[in-house]
């Protein structure tokens, strides 16, 4: 945990950012059964949870009384029964200590609590609940159905207003978890070689990451078919002539992320194809992070990295026409079809359980929600000092899409699909940094990873056999 004072002062701004009246109900995650009661995933508090209080026990639950200006946790101490299996652990009090909080109130009081607030018609004010448990709690919470909950707008912004701008011991967290991810990316180039299946470098890096006191930050994606966005299957045996792409992560014991994408050759050296779209994806991330800076909006972000990738298909003759008018008919969702990045920090897609209306969008200029490509862009809105962030274009052959395309000549005015035919096999690069807006633009985070054809031909020659 960082400080009590840390979570001290960020309900405090919380508070004030609000504005209104009534209570703040914070809900945690439980332990989830994989397959029986006692047998459970990894548990993994909540991420909101997580930043106002710190507390990573399971199925506790926080409440900020904006009347009263009082801040209860709802939980229970271990029994001997819990004893007999776990030992004696940090106790819920002394947790609650450390995140300063003095008021604890056993789980079965919570139901009376918020009974005689909704008797005195107080407002409740909770988020948007994403485990079932948690939605049936908060059912029988407010009194409400299941289908009638509503979180609070208000909620929502004044979490998202707080938790987009990232506090130095923060951003140091973000940079741990970065130095382990760079270290598992480097080891997952020096082991790669023909013949090994896909999992083998998943596994070697799981290993390195958990010696560090890191977890996975999410599924890794390690796949010699790239063309699939969130390819988790990883049973393939890797050949020489394939691409790697290796979109993984880490996060650190206060839960903080990282998010990197690289892609290599199992071979020590590209192949002119595959050297010529690794060098248009290269020049789309360094074009599009160069105008990262305060008050740019993201959309702009994307557009830059969507139109260099396009001139870059035009160069090589798989695009053609005017590539502003292409970019506008959308040519560019037949190899990307996903955003260019999002925000990251407690998440590896920061707030996302919040929705991305909030995160990533104004009211101003809500999320396109229809558009083949654009539904899937994360984030748009203006960037802030202390925003942290993924920047990752790509490009993805996926032959189903282009079959589809082809067989209604769609946008044919702009895509050569003679050409295109021979890519149909390549798979799928994608490179991603992550970032840090600053007053005077952007700091890329983290140690360095290689990143240039030279820089990865080099390292990779040089360890292997």
């Amino acid at each position: 945990m960082f400080s009590a004072e840390t979570y001290i002062q960020r309900r405090q701004q919380l508070i004030q950012n609000i504005n209104t009246k009534g209570i703040l109900l914070f809900l945690t995650n439980k332990e989830n059964p994989i397959n029986f009661e006692h047998n459970c995933y990894p548990f993994r508090q909540d991420s909101t949870f997580l930043y106002y209080f710190g507390i990573k026990a399971a199925g506790i639950c926080g409440a900020i009384d904006l009347d009263a200006n009082e801040t209860i946790i709802f939980g229970d101490e271990a029994s001997i029964d819990d004893i007999v299996w776990t030992g004696r652990l940090e106790s819920l009090h002394e947790k609650a200590t450390k995140s300063g909080v003095q008021k604890i109130l056993p789980s079965k009081e919570i139901h009376t609590y918020f009974q005689k607030a909704i008797a005195q018609n107080r407002t409740i004010h909770y988020l948007p609940p994403y485990q079932a448990y948690n939605k049936i709690l908060l059912s029988e919470l407010t009194q409400q159905p299941i289908n009638n909950l509503q979180p609070s707008v208000s909620f929502i912004k004044a979490v998202v207003q707080q938790r987009a701008i990232k506090e130095e011991q923060e951003i140091q967290e973000i940079e741990k978890a970065l130095t382990t991810t760079v270290e598992m990316h480097k080891l997952a180039m020096r082991i790669t070689q023909a013949g090994m299946k896909e999992y083998e470098i998943i596994n070697a890096m799981r290993h390195y990451a958990e010696d560090q006191g890191c977890t996975f930050a999410y599924p890794p994606i390690v796949t010699k078919h790239g063309e699939i966005l969130h390819n988790l299957h990883s049973h393939h045996v890797v050949s020489l002539g394939d691409m790697i792409l290796n979109d993984s992560g880490c996060e650190t014991e206060k839960g903080y992320a990282a998010d990197l994408t690289r892609s290599y050759p199992v071979a020590g050296t590209f192949s002119n194809a595959q050297r010529d779209i690794y060098n248009i994806v290269h020049q789309a991330i360094n074009s599009a992070s160069s105008i990262l800076s305060p008050q740019i909006k993201f959309r702009d972000v994307h557009l830059r990295s969507v139109t260099t990738l396009m001139e870059g298909l035009k160069d090589l003759g798989l695009v053609k026409g005017n590539i502003e008018d292409a970019v506008q008919a959308n040519a560019f969702t037949l190899f990307f079809q996903c955003g260019t990045g999002h925000m990251m920090g407690l998440d590896v897609h920061d707030m996302e359980d919040l929705g991305e209306q909030y995160v990533g969008y104004t009211t101003e200029e809500p999320k396109d929600t229809q558009t083949f490509g654009w539904k899937s862009l994360r984030l748009a809105k203006k960037l802030e000092v202390g925003n942290v962030l993924t920047v990752e274009p790509g490009i993805y052959f996926i032959p189903t899409l282009i079959d589809m395309w082809a067989s209604e000549r769609k946008l044919s005015e702009f895509i050569n699909y003679d050409k295109l035919e021979a890519y149909k096999n390549f798979g799928g690069i994608r490179l991603e940094d992550n970032y840090l807006i600053i007053a005077d633009g952007y700091r890329v985070l983290g140690p360095p990873l290689v990143q240039s054809i030279e820089e990865i031909e080099n390292y990779r020659s040089s360890h292997l056999s």
